[in-house]
């Protein structure tokens, strides 16, 4: 299936970072529209512009890593394409340096000979659900108000968002790699889902308060979710079998602070104080 086939995993980044040497990498500055430095002039970190072309470049304070994957979607011409972070990778193997363990063309063809849809491995919550996961780190509204869109517009997705949000595990980051017709079915169903969304909030149809930079990012999160949930349709519609996916690990290029991320769960979920980070200043 892959044999001879051209895939291009973009790799989405704000600014400049290593890269795989892999020629099937493609680094994408995402958010770049509007971005200058210090002399005025647009930004260039050397990467591919998630501003050409049809681009949503502008939402990416909101949507993320998602920017990339709409510039991907309607710009690229690949027989298969995935998504992966400047900081997070698919891995088959641990390595010391963690750059020589990021997947590479001569793993990843072999696998897609018999596999459609790449995944990161589960993500395990282990003590409470996708749902109460979202309700106690960020503002629940925004989840509710995308079933509520999915029922409208999808109504034979419920049960899958239904079945999706009562789990403890999920495949996150918004990470996959898939050939290209499976990616034109999902971005035509996720971003008709999340500009929705995106409406009915700008007309104040969803109750939340004023966000901070880092919890406005939600577009991005709920698509982790809402991946999940059409993952599920597609197998369970048949679309998909499970002999068709298959799962990854993820690694991260830096080191993280799991002590940090231990005690922001643990007051996020027993004493209502939701995640946030200090932003650093951008360049405009």
């Amino acid at each position: 299936m892959a044999d001879g086939k051209n895939v291009k995993i973009i790799v989405a980044a704000h600014k400049a970072f290593r890269m795989p040497d892999d020629d099937m990498y493609l680094p994408v500055h995402v958010g770049a529209e509007g971005k200058t430095d210090a002399d005025g002039q647009p930004l260039d970190i050397g990467f591919v512009k998630d501003n050409m072309g049809d681009n949503i470049s502008l939402k990416n304070p909101g949507y993320c890593e998602l920017t990339g994957l709409y510039w991907a979607w309607k710009n690229l011409d690949a027989d298969y394409i995935g998504l992966a972070h400047y900081r997070r990778h698919f891995s088959l193997h641990k390595t010391r340096e963690p750059f020589d363990g990021v997947l590479k063309y001569s793993e990843l063809e072999p696998i897609l000979q018999t596999k459609k849809v790449i995944v990161p491995k589960k993500r395990r919550y282990y003590i409470e659900s996708l749902y109460n996961h979202y309700k106690h780190t960020h503002f629940i509204s925004q989840l509710n108000e995308t079933r509520s869109i999915i029922a409208e517009k999808y109504p034979d997705y419920i049960p899958s968002f239904d079945k999706v949000v009562k789990q403890s595990w999920g495949h996150m980051f918004n990470m996959m790699i898939m050939d290209r017709q499976l990616v034109d079915e999902y971005c035509t169903w996720l971003f008709d889902v999340l500009f929705e969304l995106e409406k009915r909030v700008n007309e104040g149809k969803v109750e939340m308060p004023e966000l901070s930079a880092f919890q406005a990012r939600f577009y991005g999160r709920v698509s982790e979710i809402i991946f999940n949930v059409w993952l599920d349709h597609c197998l369970r519609t048949g679309r998909l079998s499970m002999d068709d996916i298959c799962e990854i690990p993820c690694r991260f290029m830096e080191k993280e602070n799991w002590i940090k991320k231990g005690w922001g769960f643990l007051m996020a979920k027993f004493f209502g104080k939701r995640y946030e980070v200090k932003e650093t200043p951008k360049k405009s």
